[in-house]
């Protein structure tokens, strides 16, 4: 790395929001897979309410998504933002501002949701003083973002930073319309949504915090750091252009179809359904354009860990974006919804692309980012086979289960009554259930390896870095 590129940029708020991800990446895991032991083992939890599934569960989530996936986000962004534009960050202050305020929530996360204080809705659980707090640094996020962009040296805005703006700017209308409340104290509130307007507003910010923070913008980190590490051109710009419109345009109609056979009007949910479907073609458009821009430089995959990771996380996003659009479809979702397979499609978009994707970028920043070598590329390769192996041995039970299940509830004796008790298909559930939490182990194992190669990395770079091996 240039000397004189590391005093143009703002790399240390990058630094620290890097360290932060890898340290949330742990966390986030460990807590799934004790949650994940808890389904299997519902004695483990010693009847302790702190630590009982209700309260873990969104504890895992947020800390996966919003701490660490919104730390790569953060990290990445500004790195991107400043190389495409040949500028440094707008502001020091917004940009610290960005880290501790981020930070500060996921404490205050931390905290509240053991308790139990929290609003009850998926994906925004927090209360509506931590909301504010969230709001706050967004708009710091937003102008930092976009001030960049403003004193661009370079006229061209690389498409990265469009899917990335766009990601800004909708989760901040996502995030607003869903959590507007009326306050009664410091820790409750009133929405102002009630009923199937209530449903409506949560999905619709729901499935587009997927659609924008978990796809929009790590699509925007694919379309950077694919080209770089391959060090070819993305495959087609014309391409990437048209995904970017289409997949802005459709996803943000696809939330109802998470509210099927439900008291939400049967137009909105065919309506959320049609989207979804529609939606395959720009996903697949955007995977088919990562992975063809390693045309020629296929070879490259036998020894480069890191370019494993990217091709692995796009095949798992083209095979996610299959997935859903298929269990939007009515007739499938009566039998997929309410069951594992829908933790098991969550979880083949959540690990294995978000977190595939997470892992390789970090990966190849941090050498450039502390002017070293990384530590050891072998145990790269190690990291992407217990990721690859772990996440396989999660989903592939997931998806069992789910059908069993789905079967099992809608299957009537000669007389019409319910052929299997709600009991009785827990307890079919529990090998797979035991499987999964074997996969998240597994994967969990693999994120520790990374930690201890970062860790080496980051302690070497002030030394005579030794060859990576």
């Amino acid at each position: 790395m240039d000397q004189n590129l590391a005093r143009t940029y703002d790399y240390e708020v990058i630094k620290k929001f890097s360290i932060a991800a890898v340290i949330y990446a742990v966390v986030g895991f460990l807590v799934g897979v004790i949650i994940a032991l808890e389904l299997t083992f519902p004695e483990l939890n010693a009847n302790i309410p702190y630590i009982t599934f209700g309260r873990l569960r969104p504890l895992h989530t947020s800390a996966v998504i919003f701490a660490f996936g919104g730390s790569v986000l953060f990290a990445c962004s500004y790195y991107i933002v400043q190389r495409t534009c040949k500028a440094r960050l707008f502001s020091d202050f917004l940009s610290n501002f960005t880290f501790w305020g981020w930070n500060l929530v996921v404490v205050l996360v931390v905290i509240t949701y053991p308790l139990g204080i929290t609003q009850g809705k998926e994906y925004a659980e927090p209360i509506w003083p931590i909301d504010l707090l969230i709001t706050v640094v967004w708009v710091a996020y937003f102008i930092n973002f976009v001030g960049t962009l403003a004193r661009r040296k370079e006229p061209h805005i690389y498409v990265a930073n469009w899917f990335l703006l766009s990601f800004i700017i909708t989760v901040a209308i996502l995030h607003i319309t869903n959590n507007l409340a009326i306050p009664v104290s410091l820790t409750d509130s009133y929405p102002v949504w009630a009923g199937v307007q209530d449903a409506m507003i949560q999905w619709w910010y729901g499935h587009n915090a997927v659609g924008f923070f978990l796809t929009a913008a790590f699509l925007g980190l694919m379309y950077y750091f694919v080209p770089k590490q391959a060090e070819r051109p993305v495959y087609s710009y014309r391409l990437s252009i048209v995904h970017f419109w289409a997949l802005c345009f459709m996803y943000i109609w696809a939330g109802p179809h998470h509210l099927h056979y439900t008291a939400l009007p049967d137009w909105a949910s065919t309506l959320g359904a049609t989207f979804s479907i529609m939606l395959l073609l720009p996903s697949w458009g955007g995977m088919i354009n990562g992975i063809m821009t390693l045309s020629g430089a296929w070879h490259k995959l036998r020894t480069d860990p890191i370019l494993r990771f990217f091709i692995v996380s796009l095949s798992f996003y083209g095979m996610s974006t299959f997935e859903g659009p298929m269990m939007s479809i009515k007739a499938v979702n009566a039998l997929s919804h309410y069951t594992d397979w829908t933790v098991g499609h969550v979880h083949s978009g959540a690990l294995g692309w978000v977190a595939m994707v997470s892992f390789a970028c970090l990966y190849h920043m941090m050498p450039r980012l502390w002017n070293t070598q990384l530590y050891s590329l072998r145990l790269v390769n190690v990291h992407f086979w217990l990721a690859t192996i772990g996440v396989v041995i999660y989903i592939v039970p997931m998806w069992i289960s789910g059908i069993m299940q789905g079967l099992m509830w809608r299957a009537y004796d000669s007389f019409g009554n319910l052929s299997y008790s709600f009991a009785e298909t827990v307890a079919a559930m529990h090998p797979y259930y035991l499987f999964r939490a074997i996969g998240g182990i597994v994967f969990l194992v693999g994120a520790l390896v990374m930690v201890y190669n970062i860790a080496k990395t980051i302690a070497g770079a002030n030394q005579n870095p030794a060859k990576a091996v």
